[in-house]
């Protein structure tokens, strides 16, 4: 969807405070957009779409707070990498990054 706006405006907004049981989500990554829409269609009682702008492609959801998670992951050391590296290599495996 073209919006006229730039990336660095196509934000992704989260809100919630410790008292409420609830997170709001304004997104404008389609991925993202995606995932919460079907997941709001499986579980109406978890998550619901609340705003929908067809002008900037922008959608807030509410989405139970119990449901939301953040992850955080530690870079990989240069040892782990390299030991990944050769896993894949050994499984055949071609690299997409190196195909371009």
């Amino acid at each position: 969807m073209r919006t006229g706006l730039h990336k660095r405006d196509k934000t992704t907004e989260i809100y919630f405070d410790e008292a409420s049981p609830a997170v709001e989500i304004r997104i404008h990554n389609t991925d993202l957009k995606k995932r919460l829409t079907a997941y709001a269609d499986k579980f109406p009682d978890l998550c619901k779409l609340t705003d929908e702008d067809e002008e900037t492609g922008c959608k807030s959801f509410v989405i139970a707070k119990r449901r939301f998670s953040v992850r955080l992951t530690s870079p990989y050391s240069e040892e782990r990498r390299q030991a990944a590296s050769v896993v894949v290599k050994k499984q055949g495996v071609i690299n997409n990054r190196c195909m371009r």
